[in-house]
């Protein structure tokens, strides 16, 4: 006697890939948020300082993370922007989006890390406060709010990587069409009875002819 072989049937796995889906998407809106707003709080933040010579004396200087490179912030807004977009679009445009997303939290880590060492915000204070063009700025340090802006843009970047990944068991915002794509049934207008003037009245309100001709 022949054994035979159960296949499972395809809509067996819809259950896993279903709490796949909610599960990535509930990751991706909580790192994709909390990583944007991490980015732009670093950026506000004093990133380095030091000290320049300024009539025989020091004189201290600081500079933002705004003032050290404006690419972080930008692209943590691009980020969110993308994190609402991913929504909006699907098949191939969600795939865009997404990598663009996750571009979004990559930059972030990039512009970040070089912006922990860089002293041209400083360099440029010391060259203004001592009026000499060539001055450079002494007694350079850097505090962690560089780092805390490259794990913002981990974040982001995670967000856009589930994306990717699993972004097509993901919902739209649109709720015009069911799951299986075709459009949802209009509901049909109330009958309008010819000898209740309110009747009338709505139809005329909601661009119907009440008279039916």
């Amino acid at each position: 006697m022949g054994y035979v072989t159960a296949v499972p049937h395809p809509r067996s796995e819809a259950p896993g890939s279903a709490r796949a889906g909610r599960l990535s998407l509930a990751v991706a809106l909580l790192s994709g948020a909390l990583g944007a707003a991490v980015a732009l709080l670093a950026t506000r933040q004093q990133w380095s300082q030091g000290t320049a010579t300024v009539a025989g004396g020091a004189f201290p200087l600081t500079a933002k993370g705004s003032d050290v490179t404006g690419v972080p912030a930008a692209l943590a807004i691009v980020g969110l922007a993308a994190l609402v977009a991913v929504f909006a679009v699907r098949r191939a445009g969600r795939l865009v989006v997404a990598a663009l997303l996750a571009l979004s939290g990559a930059g972030i880590v990039v512009a970040a890390l070089l912006g922990a060492s860089d002293s041209a915000a400083l360099d440029e204070q010391a060259a203004q406060a001592s009026g000499d063009t060539s001055a450079s700025v002494d007694a350079l340090s850097h505090t962690v709010w560089p780092y805390i802006a490259v794990v913002g843009g981990v974040l982001i970047l995670l967000a856009g990587l589930l994306a990717l990944r699993f972004g097509r068991l993901w919902p739209g915002m649109s709720g015009r069409y069911e799951r299986s794509g075709a459009p949802q049934p209009r509901r049909r207008a109330p009958a309008v009875d010819p000898d209740r003037p309110e009747d009338l009245w709505k139809a005329l309100d909601r661009g119907e002819d009440p008279t039916g001709a």
